[in-house]
């Protein structure tokens, strides 16, 4: 004999919208995945592709204890080197979650067979190869995500003036944060209010680098995210920058508003290959608005499943 166990609607609701509302919130924001696809493929039965499984979770395992982790797996041929990086101002829990999701992703689609694949999120970065890069400062592959909307014409040259005074002081402080005894190190965010008599504005700057890299190195991949944002989105009142050991990223409030809707951003990736002089340009137009949009639309589905069982019960 069936029990039913009645209880408030309301109550149903309730658990459901957390429920709901939490696994939307705690999803990492993709922004594009890099395989070199001029690397030689593996079979599905080779020996890389069991290290590079071994190697993927072993970063799923040590995410949830810190920002940084290398490691290295195998022998030589099937030597596989690996490294994911979160951002210093996220939780534990984020960061895990970062890249548990990453370390899936770089193992689907174009990526199922390739050695040597990157992830940007905005939350962490993770990456394998087959040929190690420790301690390296590489320009490509780049990722970038900017708001739509920019800067008043008024403002604009004062801004680049302040953003570009700002960075360089914080690549000097950042290089000096190098004890890996710091649960952050390489990490540095600091917030600015810019006074200007066309506008007052308050502006939130952070950088990081990968640990495995010298202060030296660190500084000279800060300043080619500098370069990056200078090409790509210095106009932007929201900006990140990352390439593969470090990144930049910038954000502006108390502007007025503009057309351009506040949620709106756009993304542009680019792959340098390797040995080659050609590069891969990917253009991609998102918007936080209609992300949002789709969300609402699933939350409305699971919305009418839970009506149609709750007439169901009462």
């Amino acid at each position: 004999m069936a029990i039913f166990i009645r209880f408030p609607a309301f109550l149903f609701y309730f658990l459901l919208v957390s429920l709901l509302s939490h696994q939307i919130i705690s999803q990492p924001q993709h922004m594009h995945t890099f395989c070199d696809n001029l690397s030689e493929n593996f079979t599905q039965t080779s020996q890389y592709k069991s290290n590079r499984e071994t190697l993927l979770s072993s970063l799923r395992d040590r995410s949830s204890l810190g920002t940084y982790y290398n490691a290295t797996v195998g022998l030589s041929p099937d030597t596989i080197y690996g490294m994911f990086l979160c951002r210093g101002d996220i939780t534990k829990t984020s960061c895990s979650n970062c890249v548990k999701t990453a370390t899936l992703e770089v193992t689907k689609n174009n990526c199922t067979n390739i050695n040597d694949a990157i992830a940007y999120y905005e939350e962490c970065m993770v990456r394998y190869s087959n040929v190690s890069f420790f301690s390296l400062v590489e320009s490509v592959p780049w990722a970038s995500r900017y708001s739509v909307s920019s800067f008043p014409d008024s403002l604009l040259n004062p801004f680049q003036r302040t953003l570009s005074d700002k960075v360089e002081q914080l690549i000097i402080l950042t290089a000096s944060k190098s004890s890996l005894s710091s649960s952050t190190p390489y990490y540095v965010k600091v917030r600015k209010q810019v006074n200007h008599f066309d506008g007052s504005y308050t502006l939130d700057t952070t950088v990081q680098c990968s640990p495995d890299l010298d202060s030296a190195n660190c500084s000279v991949c800060l300043r080619l995210a500098v370069q990056g944002v200078s090409s790509c989105c210095s106009n932007a009142r929201i900006a990140q920058f990352f390439i593969p050991k470090c990144f930049l990223k910038y954000d502006t409030s108390g502007l007025p508003t503009t057309q351009s809707p506040s949620g709106s951003f756009s993304v542009h990736a680019m792959k340098g290959e390797h040995n080659t002089g050609g590069l891969d340009y990917y253009f991609f137009n998102s918007s936080t608005c209609v992300c949002v949009n789709m969300l609402k639309s699933v939350f409305t589905f699971y919305i009418e499943i839970a009506i149609f069982f709750l007439k169901e019960l009462f």
